[in-house]
């Protein structure tokens, strides 16, 4: 599927800090940066302008034909853009993040996304943050790593992030709705949000951003130096 390109799936959970992990290896590798998430919450976003509920699937499938939804890249990174205008936070508030969840459970929103990402990888080498990158999105991916912290350690990271984008948030709000999408997550029908069975498991729950940084590169320098 890469063909000779390098694929390095980061997958985990939300808060585990694995995007901007992500960005960090992708400016130190010189690779393109995909941030696959965003393009379900662009599918969120458009379904919840449409004052349709994020699990009403028979109502969501149709819309799928209307929504543009292109990836482009961006000084190596890919930026998502809706009806052409690319988007920001608004894809970042809590309900959004809600809509990302539900509508990434129906398999057709999947299907309409699968390629867009498959399509980057194949013509660059990437990195390529999500839930299921290294078990759906790019099972042959030379280097698999799943991020993952305790249940605190990333309320506390989304809580802080959310009130720096001026969202008004409680700790307690943030846990709670962390703890909904995880198990969402881990229990929808397709594409689970766990490792892959070839995934190296990276807990950095006492883990600073350049330390998980570290911990990440010396994972890919030795898979790489393996194949």
């Amino acid at each position: 599927m890469l063909d000779n390109k390098v694929g390095i799936a980061l997958d985990g959970p939300s808060g585990s800090g694995k995007s901007t992990l992500a960005k960090k290896l992708a400016r130190e590798l010189g690779y393109v940066y995909i941030d696959t998430g965003a393009l379900y919450r662009a599918v969120g976003l458009f379904v919840f302008r449409r004052g349709i509920a994020s699990d009403d699937r028979e109502s969501i499938v149709p819309l799928l034909d209307e929504i543009d939804i292109t990836m482009k890249l961006v000084d190596g990174g890919g930026k998502v853009f809706l009806g052409g205008k690319e988007l920001g936070d608004e894809i970042r508030t809590p309900e959004i993040s809600k809509y990302a969840s539900d509508v990434s459970k129906i398999p057709e929103v999947r299907a309409f996304l699968l390629e867009t990402q498959r399509s980057i990888a194949r013509e660059n080498n990437v990195v390529m943050d999500g839930r299921d990158i290294g078990t759906v999105i790019l099972p042959d991916a030379k280097v698999k790593i799943f991020v993952t912290a305790s249940d605190s350690a990333r309320a506390k990271r989304r809580c802080a992030e959310l009130i720096s984008r001026g969202e008004n948030v409680t700790y307690e709000q943030v846990l709670e709705d962390m703890r909904w999408r995880d198990e969402n997550d881990r229990s929808r029908k397709i594409a689970l949000a766990v490792p892959a069975k070839d995934s190296a498991i990276l807990d950095n729950s006492e883990l600073d951003i350049d330390m998980t940084f570290e911990a990440a590169l010396k994972i890919i320098k030795g898979k790489l130096e393996e194949s």
